[in-house]
């Protein structure tokens, strides 16, 4: 298919191609690590601006208030503006923002560069329901999977990414590295994407506006986002504490730790097994597997005494599992709520991603505390209880 091709409502068996996905795929991980490549470098970055330990959390608070803006701010355009068009425009606002990062010399520019860099990587969710209008019913999960695949990839990856490329050169080069890529990657999805204009006629407002209603008229939507918020905040829950755990127990270094972040590059390969399940229509119990699979995954970690090699094995193995759980469950949600109709696919994404986010949030800040105050038997203890609340609820369906 060209570039001057249009999607129309109904896409043909041939209406995405091998090739095809995999760019989409590439971009997906491309952009979305540009929200986490500053976790592992909040030292380094708030010595340089000047920022105090207590304020450098805003490091990584300002991408995620950005992102969550996006979500209910620019990805519900995908319902109404060109896609691709739309998808080039907000990734060429990432780069922007990536640049002026990469520039900064001072606390103030580098968070509202932050800020901005979270606004243009929610062009990976307006990426997904593309890849899901480009593909026919019958397939939609695999493509959606394997497109996902690529955002789990960039999500696993940055953090050891943005590590080793500080370590030989500095955090600069991070943001000036992705802010080139960003470039390169728009001027790409602008020759090889299809065109799809959205067939709504909504102004912006009613667009915003009509967004409460469809989660209010969408059940399937609420479940599907509580059943991923209970795994996503576990999931940045471990991923918050993980790392304190290992550098305390274990005394990992920032190499150390980083390495130890590729073991969650194995969910990868839930999302694309996950996909073809939900098409074989098998989704409800590769849910109560993915839930269980990621409490489970904060069980084993309670085997062997802290700072041993047992323990780190059980660290390791709690990584992949619970990874898998929630990457694998995040494409069935997808799954779901893309079958509910092509002329809301971006909102109802907007919301579902929202809902989860929120948890997210919720999870990495609960789990720092619980570490603070019961180190981590009472951090891992509430990361079980959300999958486990998540279960209780899936049974229920």
């Amino acid at each position: 298919m060209t570039m001057n091709a249009t999607i129309e409502t109904a896409p043909g068996p041939d209406a995405v191609s091998q090739r095809l996905t995999f760019v989409l795929a590439a971009a997906c991980g491309m952009v979305a690590a540009n929200i986490y490549y500053a976790q592992p470098l909040i030292a380094p970055i708030s010595a340089a601006l000047g920022l105090s330990h207590p304020a450098s959390g805003l490091i990584v608070t300002m991408t995620q208030i950005g992102y969550g803006t996006g979500l209910l701010l620019i990805v519900p355009l995908g319902d109404l503006v060109e896609n691709r068009a739309l998808i080039c425009s907000v990734i060429m606002l990432g780069a922007a923002a990536l640049l002026a990062a990469a520039f900064a010399t001072h606390a103030l520019p580098f968070l509202l560069a932050a800020l901005f860099i979270g606004l243009g990587s929610v062009a990976v969710q307006i990426i997904i329901p593309y890849a899901a209008h480009l593909a026919p019913e019958a397939i939609r999960g695999r493509v959606v999977g394997n497109v996902s695949t690529g955002l789990m990839l960039g999500i696993m990856l940055a953090r050891p990414v943005s590590s080793f490329v500080t370590a030989l050169l500095s955090w600069h080069a991070v943001f000036f590295a992705s802010a080139a890529l960003m470039i390169v990657l728009a001027a790409v999805l602008w020759m090889t994407l299809p065109k799809r204009k959205p067939v709504t006629r909504m102004h912006y407002g009613q667009l915003l506006l009509s967004m409460p209603q469809l989660a209010r008229a969408t059940p399937l939507l609420r479940r599907r986002a509580l059943y991923q918020a209970s795994l996503f905040g576990a999931f940045t829950l471990f991923w918050t504490v993980a790392p304190l755990q290992l550098a305390g127990a274990f005394g990992f270094s920032q190499r150390g730790i980083a390495l130890f972040a590729l073991a969650g590059v194995a969910g990868v390969f839930a999302a694309p097994i996950a996909g073809r399940l939900a098409d074989r229509g098998h989704s409800r119990i590769a849910t109560l597997i993915a839930m269980l699979l990621t409490a489970a995954g904060f069980l084993v970690t309670s085997i062997g005494a802290p700072g041993s090699m047992l323990n780190l094995a059980c660290l390791v193995v709690a990584a992949i599992a619970i990874d898998i759980g929630v990457q694998g469950n995040v494409v069935l949600g997808f799954r779901a709520i893309f079958a509910l109709g092509h002329e809301h696919r971006s909102r109802l994404n907007g919301l579902y991603m929202a809902t989860f986010f929120a948890a997210g949030a919720a999870g990495s800040a609960v789990g720092a505390w619980a570490f603070a105050h019961g180190g981590w038997p009472l951090a891992s203890a509430i990361g079980l209880a959300l999958p486990v609340a998540g279960l209780l609820y899936a049974v229920t369906e």
